[in-house]
């Protein structure tokens, strides 16, 4: 019994279980189509390999920093909320980065690109768990396999467009 003004639980059901599904592909797809790109974005910036490592760097050091705040803003906003700003915003950078020009866009750009995808990582994760708790299922590794499939299929296709010229 639930006292006044006080919600009942809700269980996460098929709907959540097929969310869940649908953001780890995408967070795979995303972050995978970008590799494809990173050879164009060099010849584009005019960077030598000591400057490419280093301009790579700021996606894992945005990644790395926007991770605890991503449990953080969780907490107070819920998942949801958070995997779709997070992933609108992964999906604003990936046209920036395949058209940057500057260096210090492009730095800006992969630092914002790297905290959104951080931040869709942890996200996911902690949805994944409580849809995997609350189904009573083991759920996990099918989740991260479909990140997998996201993965390879964002690879290739990223890779098909540039291979006919797009």
């Amino acid at each position: 019994m639930t006292s006044i003004g006080t919600a009942a639980p809700v269980v996460p059901g098929r709907l959540e279980q097929f969310s869940t599904r649908v953001a780890f592909f995408v967070t795979g797809f995303s972050i995978s189509a970008w590799a494809p790109l990173v050879p164009y974005a060099k010849g584009r910036l005019g960077l030598d390999d000591a400057s490419l490592g280093l301009l790579l760097l700021c996606l894992g050091i945005g990644s790395i920093l926007s991770m605890p705040l991503a449990g953080a803003m969780t907490v107070r906003y819920g998942c949801r909320r958070i995997i779709v700003t997070v992933g609108g915003i992964a999906c604003l950078c990936l046209p920036l980065l395949a058209t940057l020009t500057q260096v210090p866009l492009m730095v800006a750009t992969l630092f914002v690109y790297g905290a959104s995808m951080g931040a869709l990582g942890c996200v996911t994760n902690i949805q994944a768990i409580i849809v995997e708790r609350a189904s009573g299922k083991t759920m996990m590794s099918g989740f991260h396999g479909l990140f997998s499939c996201g993965g390879i299929l964002g690879a290739a296709g990223v890779s098909a467009l540039l291979s006919v010229g797009v």
